[in-house]
């Protein structure tokens, strides 16, 4: 696998505030720091009437990268609320929680970011613009640059590259620090490094009972088609550099949309087909060792009947420290995926050595 990159010298507007080594960051401290639901948050004032209160989704990233062997963090500050935060945002209207946390970044930054591991999310009440009581939830993701200017263009006027020990005094709400933690850990875990694979059930397709021509030829319904799209932004957001699907037609369908935006070859091949894995059941082991050894940010289409045979060998390469992830793993299997859904499998190191050190899903559109 490649070098991490450095990115020594932030994009442009960029601040790249760098100081001294401080007393070591204790992850366990400042999880014992964090606030009640009912805690008052600086500028942030929490509903109190005890009333079922709407939700506000909102996601973000902590973007992370190494100068001179140094993990530094980036902060942003918001010149009408003086506060300094993750960057994150509000998602739009039918927008997936990965594809707004890539947004907001690129918005409050001006960077192109890949996500990596999911970190803890946070939920607490405040005082919406209209007076009304409102939960926000947020989900973030670790992520590094891929791209972008960072020229700022919004409320954003500053953003800091800060060590965890000043990015950790410089945070503005006590909620900031929980993430902070766990991106930590993984670091001293050796698994805040990964590349994604991603999982693709083929969207939905016109009916076996409705097509009377061969079934790999099978193409994707109005539905399908429409669940199809919806991957575009959504792989985009783990920057998906190789796609790999089934031979069938209604695969080569799911994934198109994205390889085409991306400007990326699909390799299709029958080992993933339905055919393919009656005859050669075995091989499709081969082909997951083949894309760990590569260690590219990747995608596989192909069909229910492959996927629990697929998610068990994910499942026995999982760190043995986190038996979440292999429980998950091990249940996606049990229940398999629905038609369009993507399962994200973050994966530390390649080859023999590499291990899934988080997992996510995605549910298809309705």
């Amino acid at each position: 696998m490649s070098a991490e990159p450095d990115f020594g010298t932030p994009p442009p507007g960029v601040a790249d505030a760098v100081e001294r080594p401080d007393a070591p960051f204790s992850a366990t401290e400042q999880l014992a720091t964090q606030p009640s639901a009912t805690e008052q948050l600086a500028t942030e004032q929490p509903a109190t009437d005890g009333s079922s209160a709407p939700v506000q989704r909102a996601a973000g990233a902590l973007v992370w990268r190494r100068h001179n062997g140094r993990l530094l963090v980036a902060l942003i500050h918001r010149q009408r609320y003086d506060d300094w935060s993750w960057p994150k945002g509000k998602l739009d209207a039918g927008e997936d929680w990965p594809v707004a946390a890539v947004r907001e970044v690129a918005e409050e930054t001006g960077l192109q970011v890949r996500l990596g591991s999911p970190l803890p999310g946070t939920t607490y009440p405040i005082i919406g613009p209209d007076g009304l009581s409102v939960v926000k939830q947020v989900r973030y993701w670790s992520a590094v640059v891929t791209g972008g200017d960072g020229r700022l263009r919004h409320e954003v006027d500053k953003v800091a590259w800060l060590t965890p020990e000043k990015a950790a005094r410089r945070l503005s709400y006590k909620h900031d620090h929980r993430q902070l933690a766990a991106l930590l850990q993984a670091d001293r875990e050796r698994r805040l490094r990964t590349w994604p694979l991603a999982l693709v059930r083929h969207s939905k397709a016109v009916p076996r009972k409705q097509w009377s021509k061969a079934d790999w030829r099978r193409p994707l319904d109005e539905r399908g088609t429409r669940q199809a799209a919806t991957l575009v932004p959504l792989l985009g957001a783990y920057a998906v550099r190789r796609v790999m699907t089934s031979s069938a037609t209604r695969c080569i369908l799911t994934v198109k949309p994205y390889a085409r935006s991306a400007k990326l070859k699909t390799h299709s091949t029958a080992v993933l087909s339905e055919e393919g894995f009656q005859e050669h059941p075995n091989v499709v082991s081969k082909l997951m060792a083949a894309a760990f050894k590569r260690g590219h940010a990747g995608a596989v289409c192909t069909h229910g009947p492959l996927l629990p045979h697929v998610l068990t060998w994910l499942a026995k390469t999982t760190d043995p420290a986190l038996h979440g992830v292999r429980a998950a793993l091990e249940a996606a299997a049990k229940e398999n995926l629905e038609k369009g859904e993507v399962l994200v499998a973050h994966v530390a190191g390649t080859g023999k050595s590499a291990r899934v050190v988080a997992v996510e899903r995605h549910a298809p559109l309705s």
